[in-house]
């Protein structure tokens, strides 16, 4: 079952209400950033210590993870906390979405008929692009101090200036970049 981009919109909307009305706004890049942490701090035990200094209970030699009263360090030493369950939730949810709509396995459902039109059939090509630009996302998502669901989707809904903004540039920038890298149509 395909939704269409209307039902998406509203059920994405639902979900951002209910976490910001239950939990918090949503953000996940900083996850990603705690991970690297709880690596760190399983190789060297320095990266995250006890401190009575910080409101959390918890000091980083890095000055990001010793920001916010050493919040993140504390979600480096304590890593079962919602953001990382959140991320966790993210994949799964990714995952089984990709079940449900027939596996990865069958271009014709994995890859637009777009993408096929301007770079070919090869899932490896489309995984090794996802990839990369996934991590030029992320890389620019920790320049900017969040993501664009913690700035744009979570801002705008909390009715941020910011969010607003961000989401002008954002799209101000993805349409052309979409379309020089997809000059051909799929029709």
């Amino acid at each position: 079952m395909i939704l269409s981009w209307r039902t998406g919109g509203l059920l994405l909307g639902l979900v951002f209400l209910a976490a910001v009305a239950l939990v918090k706004p949503i953000g996940v890049s900083t996850q990603f950033v705690i991970l690297d942490g709880i690596v760190w701090n399983s190789v060297e035990k320095s990266a995250v210590v006890k401190s009575e200094k910080n409101k959390s209970g918890y000091a980083s030699p890095n000055a990001y993870l010793n920001k916010s009263g050493g919040a993140y360090a504390k979600n480096v030493a304590q890593p079962a906390n919602y953001g990382l369950l959140f991320v966790l939730a993210m994949i799964g949810g990714a995952g089984l979405s990709a079940i449900l709509r027939g596996g990865v396995s069958r271009p014709e459902r994995t890859m637009p008929a777009i993408w096929r039109a301007n770079y070919g059939d090869s899932p490896w090509k489309r995984y090794a692009i996802a990839f990369a630009s996934g991590f030029v996302v992320l890389y620019g998502a920790r320049l900017a101090s969040g993501c664009t669901s913690g700035h744009m989707m979570s801002g705008m809904m909390q009715t941020a200036v910011s969010g607003f903004i961000f989401a002008a540039g954002a799209f101000a920038a993805g349409i052309p970049v979409a379309l020089l890298m997809f000059p051909k149509d799929a029709r």
